[in-house]
């Protein structure tokens, strides 16, 4: 799979910088346009949720399944609001930004303010073959992953596998790994009582909701839900940084305008779907000026259109990303475990 633009018809790394300029003017958010995105979020979830509930109680899968998938698309929706809270891009007021994040936080089983943190080393290393691990796909070069030991290549193989990324990964992430402050168990008090603090508001929330509904029910009910949008989260994630002409460099040339510009793609897809998951398949724009609310990346586009062709991935193309696995660093490309068979072990034709 290509670019819907070539790295030689996108924009040349030393424009990056002005790109980032260029799009500075639409970093304004505004609060009356944030309200009625959060209303037209939350009050339809909350609707949605009831009714998937009234359809199990009533025995009418038929009706549940599909408003369930509407729930986790919903869902999304609100982690992405809080996604924009985190880049102080939602409200023009901190504040306002904080307490939002937090709240929903409880909704999407994600700490804030210790996922603002790692969020923030994610975009501030992305594409930095020196400093991964925070934040991000664990990606291994060809020749790192030549050189371990069969059992380390077939650990990294199994990590690798899309039933585990997009299988086991997705539950594991928010069950497990947001129930701790992963990657910061020794970083003081401050991501400790974000993430309890979240586990304390679900623990609270859940045992209301359980009371009134009964527990089996409420289980029936979200964790459908849950799984499914932390499924297409991950999916999303993943596409958006992990696609054949991406960018990894070591941190000797590493730039972060280049890395966002070249390093995260432009997944196109259709309106419902751009509502749903709040315009963030706009991503290398969003890298680059990470501030600019959700609700103005379109706007962006329209501006620019080159952007708009600049790592444009498809649907029907995405799901050719799900085997890439290794960052070849002679062609600049990634590449899949298949390649190294058949261009040999120390080459691999771009």
């Amino acid at each position: 799979m290509s670019r819907g633009a070539t790295a030689n018809d996108a924009p040349a790394p030393s424009s990056a910088a002005d790109w980032s300029r260029a799009i500075r003017r639409f970093r304004t958010p505004s609060n009356g346009r944030a309200i009625a995105e959060l209303a037209l979020t939350l009050v339809p979830f909350v609707v949605v949720w009831c009714l998937v509930y009234m359809a199990w109680a009533r025995r009418m899968p038929w009706a549940a399944v599909p408003l369930a998938l509407l729930a986790s698309g919903l869902l999304i929706r609100l982690f992405l609001i809080q996604h924009d809270c985190g880049h102080g891009a939602f409200f023009a007021s901190r504040h306002a930004n904080d307490w939002l994040g937090r709240i929903l936080g409880v909704f999407t089983l994600t700490p804030y303010a210790h996922w603002r943190t790692a969020h923030a080393m994610h975009h501030a290393t992305h594409g930095n073959l020196d400093r991964r691990g925070v934040g991000d796909v664990d990606t291994l070069t060809v020749s790192e992953y030549l050189a371990r030991s069969s059992w380390a290549r077939w650990r990294y193989r199994l990590y690798r596998h899309p039933a585990v990324l997009f299988g086991i990964g997705p539950a594991y992430v928010f069950l497990v790994t947001n129930r701790i402050p992963a990657g910061f168990m020794r970083g003081g008090w401050r991501p400790w009582l974000s993430t309890m603090g979240t586990n304390l508001a679900i623990g609270i929330a859940g045992a209301l909701l359980a009371q009134a509904l009964g527990l089996g029910s409420l289980l029936v009910v979200h964790a459908p839900i849950v799984l499914v949008a932390a499924l297409a989260g991950v999916w999303l994630f993943y596409v958006q940084h992990q696609f054949e002409h991406s960018y990894w460099t070591h941190a000797s040339g590493w730039m972060s305008r280049n890395a966002a510009l070249l390093g995260s793609s432009h997944y196109a897809m259709p309106p419902p779907l751009r509502w749903l998951t709040a315009n963030i398949g706009i991503h290398h724009v969003h890298h680059l000026s990470s501030g600019v609310p959700f609700y103005r990346l379109p706007d962006v586009l329209r501006a620019h259109p080159t952007l708009a062709n600049t790592n444009r991935v498809t649907l029907r193309q995405s799901l050719g990303c799900a085997t890439l696995a290794l960052w070849d660093e002679s062609s600049q490309r990634l590449v899949r475990f298949a390649d190294l068979g058949r261009a040999g072990a120390n080459t691999i034709r771009s």
